[in-house]
């Protein structure tokens, strides 16, 4: 089974950046933060390409300069930078032009502020697919609830690994947040299975500046 990952690292930044305005602080992306000697991106990435995939593509659109600018050139052969035209669109867009630039059977899809996942959990992930009788009709992904074999997919979203052709069928034309797009391909007969975490901290996205306090501490 061939596995690509693709990190979405391409939107607006506006909690975070309110945020940082009604603290006084420097306006700068949250996926340029500090975190762990690198950048929240860097470590992102870093868990990932650690994990049993083939390939590693990082989807850039808001702020693409300042982000590429704060990468270091460690990744030049191991990571496919692109960058969504225009820019301004939702995440399943971002996820959609990832996922047109691989060319594996699966696709681990990761956000770029999710530094806290570990590789770890998402080799679990991977070995779902790995072991499960039907791959092509299952989505592993890491629980927000009850583990295992899920009977709903309300309040998930990335990390998941799912079979890359029949993601891009659902996730095109659509220019919205991943969740509802989950609960249709729940609806339509697909096997959700939720992978436990290694510690909680891997369920918190960077979404406002004290999760990132929080989670860089």
């Amino acid at each position: 089974m061939t596995i690509s990952a693709i990190i979405t690292a391409a939107g607006k930044n506006s909690r975070m950046r309110k945020d940082q305005i009604s603290r006084n602080l420097e306006v700068k992306n949250k996926l340029v933060l500090p975190f762990n000697n690198k950048t929240v991106l860097e470590t992102t990435i870093d868990n990932t390409l650690s994990s049993n995939i083939d390939e590693c593509i990082v989807v850039l659109g808001h702020y693409s300069d300042e982000i590429l600018e704060a990468i270091s050139n460690n990744y030049e052969d191991k990571v496919k930078f692109i960058i969504n035209n225009p820019c301004d669109v939702g995440l399943s867009t971002s996820l959609y032009n990832g996922l047109s630039n691989i060319s594996s059977d699966f696709a681990l899809c990761v956000t770029g502020d999710q530094p806290t996942v570990s590789t770890e959990t998402f080799n679990r992930m991977i070995n779902v697919l790995d072991k499960c009788e039907n791959p092509y009709k299952t989505i592993s992904i890491l629980r927000r609830r009850k583990t295992g074999l899920l009977d709903t997919a309300e309040g998930l979203g990335m990390p998941f690994v799912a079979p890359r052709i029949n993601l891009m069928e659902y996730l095109e034309n659509e220019d919205d947040n991943l969740n509802p797009i989950l609960r249709k391909i729940f609806a339509d007969g697909f096997t959700f299975y939720g992978v436990k975490e290694k510690n909680k901290k891997e369920l918190l996205n960077i979404n406002h500046y004290d999760d990132y306090l929080e989670l860089s501490h």
